[in-house]
């Protein structure tokens, strides 16, 4: 490689077409937007990516892109970027060349951020209307040409149906920390997420699709540091186009590559939780490290009443400025970087609110939905919206456009409150176990645009809901005032962990009953990684800081009956796909009838719906082609369902060991408390 003293730039090789650093075989193409910059200097790097070594001002600029194209320099070099421009925080500029700044399109990294002051672009105590001059290179992590060279052999995408889909949401790190079978040094890496002991488990319990925490560079938070703690979720996002070096046993960005590689080959999808809502910057108080010092006012929406504060609508400082073409185009351009270079399946969108927000509020047919559903490379990928954000009218369960599905909430408060016995929710556990209709029946939108779960990464683990009353996040150092209070969860007689043998069985038919009403209902089910073992968090319901063994799934701990539990049920909704997951609404499955029975046998009548006091109802499938299927559900005490008319075999009752059972119940079934029977006609 080029020693960087050595560099030059050739004009007439020089292209703006393409953003970033693109190395074409002979040499590599810089290309930065700062639609308000006045010069910006290239900075190459030694090998170690602590030394500068030289600046080279790029040569040219169109329609904001300041670009230049050095032959000889290949992938491995790292680089950083100086922007010149004016400083008038009070109008929403930011520039300050003393402070290195990461490439927004950067692919690949070196070294880590080390928290100092003069990471920021003002003087840390001072105001933030004062330029502070202190070069902030020593502290920063480096951009670094990435190779584009990857054998992918003859990959293919399972290309798995919605209505096939079973998703299951992990941590790269806490899947695979505590793994016995996973070799030691590649714990918490991508090697660990895709070895044979990871796939061989999740093919065991029916999993088809595996949908990653936020796998982006991101920033470690100053405050998190200080007190000896760790952003884990990873929604501190640095650079969009670059894995966290963290979950890298090198720094060669192919091993995401191979992981995927190796997902497709066992005929599992690969979905990444993205966050182009906001990035690690925080506020105007916040540090200098990429967009602030690129083009504040660009890349950020701004507060209209005084442009030397952002306009923040995510809760963390900041809101990326989606509506500003060339933001929407590096966001589309990290998209399709993702699946073109990485093959990734699909993305769930953090804050997808934010993302559609225009000047009037949440725009369904804005810029940002309209970019996607054009967009010939992900047209065939699934994109699943959490459909809210902290903004006014940020809450739009049901309200955004197909393709997109979303994460229905409603589904995990109802299903919860209903095992928990709360009166009355009834009514809205058939809507649930239907697939939402009042949300999600409309604008010819099929019962997969609900994406149902009990629990997620943010909130209590499933076996928590049945252990704790209340949230218990000391560890956090928030004194208990972090994380929501609205758990819908029951101790079931001992806040957390106990021996007592009777509770343990009440939480286990419980996590049973939930986990069936989850793979039984209309939509997309997805489980949160350790579920199906019995994980807990000891309660704490807002684990983000959490790098540790509260979060890191306990293999070794799991809960046979529960593994086992989803195993059958999954294999039960393949088998009964047409009747457990039909395509939805649209269009209209004329063949199939859903009719709801009350436990003596008759259908459910408007005094029924309204009886407060009534736990357990029938819901019979019937469909022109294929015998009936009948699920009882009870989440009260023990109740005799009278069947109606007819043979039936039941071949699932989750409290039964095992799971999975095959014998005539004759004409009436008692299903016991806390739980759910499945039948068939015969």
């Amino acid at each position: 490689m080029i020693d960087p003293r050595d560099v030059t730039v050739d004009p007439s090789r020089s292209r703006p077409d393409q953003l970033g650093a693109r190395f074409d075989g002979e040499g590599t193409n810089f290309a930065l937007f700062s639609d308000h910059a006045e010069a910006v200097e290239l900075c190459l790097f030694d090998p170690d990516g602590r030394e500068e070594l030289a600046r080279i001002e790029l040569p040219r600029a169109e329609g904001g892109i300041f670009f230049g194209y050095c032959p000889d320099l290949g992938p491995g070099q790292a680089y950083g970027y100086r922007v010149h421009g004016p400083f008038r925080p009070g109008d929403g500029m930011r520039f300050n060349p003393n402070k290195l700044l990461l490439d927004p399109y950067a692919m690949a990294m070196r070294g880590h951020l080390q928290w100092d002051d003069a990471l920021y672009g003002y003087p840390v105590g001072g105001s933030d209307l004062d330029l502070d001059p202190r070069d902030s290179a020593p502290f920063m992590p480096k951009a670094v040409v990435a190779d584009p060279v990857f054998d992918w052999e003859a990959d293919q995408c399972p290309s798995v149906r919605w209505q096939d889909m079973v998703i299951y949401e992990a941590h790269v790190k806490g899947l695979t920390m505590r793994h016995p079978g996973v070799v030691q040094a590649d714990r918490g890496t991508f090697r660990a997420l895709a070895s044979d002991p990871v796939i061989e488990h999740l093919q065991k319990i029916g999993v088809t699709t595996i949908e990653l925490l936020p796998i982006h560079a991101m920033a470690q938070d100053r405050h998190l540091e200080e007190q000896g703690l760790r952003n884990y979720w990873g929604y501190n996002t640095l650079a969009f186009f670059a894995p966290n070096r963290n979950y890298l046993a090198s720094e060669d960005v192919r091993e995401v590559r191979a992981a995927v590689k190796r997902f497709h080959a066992a005929g599992i999808e690969v979905i990444l939780d993205v966050v182009y809502n906001h990035t690690a910057e925080g506020s105007e108080l916040g540090p200098t490290l990429s967009f602030k010092g690129i083009d504040n006012a660009s890349y950020y929406l701004l507060s209209p009443e005084d442009r030397r504060h952002g306009f923040d609508t995510t809760g963390t400082g900041n809101t990326l400025n989606v509506a500003h073409p060339m933001v929407l185009r590096m966001v589309m351009d990290s998209l399709r970087y993702w699946v073109e270079a990485f093959h990734v399946d699909g993305f769930r969108f953090d804050l997808a609110s934010t993302l559609a927000r225009a000047p009037d509020g949440f725009e369904r047919e804005g810029a940002f939905f309209n970019a996607i559903r054009q967009d010939p490379v992900l047209a065939h990928v699934k994109l699943i919206a959490e459909p809210w954000d902290v903004g006014d009218g940020g809450y739009q369960v049901g309200g955004f456009p197909w393709p997109f599905r979303e994460w229905n909430d409603k589904y995990r408060d109802d299903v919860r409150a209903f095992w928990r016995r709360d009166p009355g929710l009834l009514p809205s556990l058939s809507e649930r176990l239907m697939g939402s209709p009042v949300q999600f029946d409309h604008s010819h939108r099929p019962a997969t645009s609900s994406v149902n779960f009990i629990a997620a990464h943010d909130g209590f683990t499933m076996w928590d809901t049945v252990s704790y009353d209340h949230k218990h996040n000391e560890a956090n150092g928030e004194d208990n005032r972090d994380g929501h209070d609205h758990n819908l969860s029951d101790n079931m007689g001992h806040e957390g962990a106990t021996e007592d043998a009777g509770i343990l069985e009440a939480r286990v038919r419980r996590v049973k009953g939930m986990l069936a009403t989850l793979f039984l209902s209309h939509g997309v089910p997805m489980l949160l990684a350790g579920d199906e073992m019995g994980q807990t968090q000891g309660g704490n319901n807002n684990a983000y800081c959490q790098d540790n063994e509260t979060t890191w799934i306990d293999w070794e701990a799991a809960r046979p009956e529960l593994v086992e539990a989803v195993a059958a049920l999954t294999a039960l909704r393949r088998e009964w796909r047409t009747h457990l997951a039909p395509y939805g609404f649209w269009p209209r499955p004329e063949a199939t009838e859903t009719i709801w029975l009350h436990p003596e046998g008759r259908d459910m009548s408007q005094q029924d719906w309204r009886d407060g006091g009534l736990f357990a109802v029938g819901m019979r499938h019937h469909q022109e082609e294929g015998p009936d299927i009948l699920v009882l559900v009870n989440a009260g005490e023990d109740c005799t369902f009278t069947l109606p008319s007819g043979g039936w075999e039941l071949i699932l009752d989750t409290a039964r060991d095992p799971v999975a059972c095959a014998e005539d119940p004759g004409a009436r079934l008692t299903v016991e408390a806390q739980s759910v029977a499945v039948l068939r006609a015969v």
